[in-house]
């Protein structure tokens, strides 16, 4: 690796290779190595995470920059079983970028906010020559309160399930579908959401995930493969279980992708006893947007480290960690 492409942030193997060739080589510590959406602090008490948003574009089918800054942060939270509390708020802005898109983009960002019940208590601005940034660069960091213990991706074991919350795929669909001015005459948008409220219900079922996570870059591919790695087990999947919406399978189809490793930004993959499938699903399914939620395979022991697909013909095969980039400044 000499040179950094745009490969390596695309949530796959080229990103790991970055992330353990130079940052874990400098930084790596036990908060790090266990490589969870959020990092547990003060003793387990609460939560704490950072991310940054560069998307293009700005507004999308479905959701815009601001949105997405917030559901991205405390969707990691929520994903380590903490209710969002606190935000800090960074933005690098271009010169000439519109006040009364900026003004929206606060504006979404205060409704989402609300949702999730979380605040900004810190912030930063930076405006930047033009041609410095695209337009305008977010980036946001959160402390949440734990709620659910023990959520960690070393626990799955043998006999776990693995299910998936809605239709994988529709952020990286939609996204692209607007980036080229794609006409689909369906309602095709992003899942950008806060996963909080989902999470909160499954507690308040008294339901337990062994362990969460939101596919966001890798899609659900990189999810079941970084469990797969952290719990040294298998993970089997069946394909015809993997819910996917018909305009995501027609733009995979037309050009090439793979839904499972297309970009989600309110769809997440919970490791779960088997004995709490049918009422986690039931949870799930009392928010309009998961009536796609399914249980879509389990944790075996035939091979180690390793994401099987089964097909409708009988026949497996491994489902690999993404590698290139599929679709730049998508989040």
């Amino acid at each position: 690796m000499k040179l950094i492409t745009l490969a390596h942030g695309n949530g796959g193997e080229e990103n790991n290779e970055l992330i353990e060739g130079i940052f874990y080589k400098y930084l790596k510590n036990d908060y790090l190595k266990k490589s969870e959406d959020a990092s547990l602090i003060e003793g387990g008490k609460l939560a704490f995470t950072t991310d940054s948003f560069t998307i293009s574009p700005l507004f999308f089918s479905g959701g815009d920059i601001g949105k997405l800054s917030v559901c991205g942060t405390c969707n990691d939270l929520a994903m380590m079983g903490a209710k969002p509390k606190y935000v800090t708020l960074a933005m690098i802005i271009e010169e000439g970028f519109e006040v009364s898109v900026l003004d929206e983009i606060v504006k979404s960002i205060k409704k989402e906010l609300e949702i999730c019940g979380a605040v900004v208590v810190a912030g930063d601005t930076k405006v930047v020559p033009r041609g410095s940034v695209d337009r305008l660069f977010i980036n946001t960091s959160g402390v949440g309160v734990m709620q659910l213990e023990g959520i960690s991706a070393s626990n799955l074991a043998v006999g776990d399930a693995i299910v998936v919350s809605r239709d994988i795929g529709t952020h990286g669909a939609a996204i692209y579908a607007n980036r080229e001015g794609i006409d689909i005459t369906s309602t095709l948008k992003s899942d950008c959401a806060s996963l909080w409220p989902m999470v909160e219900a499954l507690k308040d079922a008294r339901i337990k995930p062994k362990e969460m996570r939101d596919a966001t870059r890798g899609g659900l591919a990189a999810v079941l493969n970084e469990w797969a790695k952290a719990s040294n087990i298998c993970i089997e999947i069946d394909e015809e279980k993997i819910p996917v919406c018909s305009e995501v399978k027609g733009i995979c189809e037309l050009l090439g992708f793979e839904p499972s490793a297309l970009a989600n930004e309110g769809t997440f993959v919970l490791a779960l006893d088997p004995n709490d499938v049918d009422e986690a699903i039931k949870v799930l399914k009392t928010f309009s947007q998961n009536k796609m939620c399914s249980c879509i395979g389990k944790v075996t022991d035939e091979y180690t480290k390793k994401v099987v697909l089964s097909s409708e013909w009988g026949t497996k095969r491994f489902l690999d960690m993404p590698t290139g980039e599929l679709l730049p400044r998508i989040c």
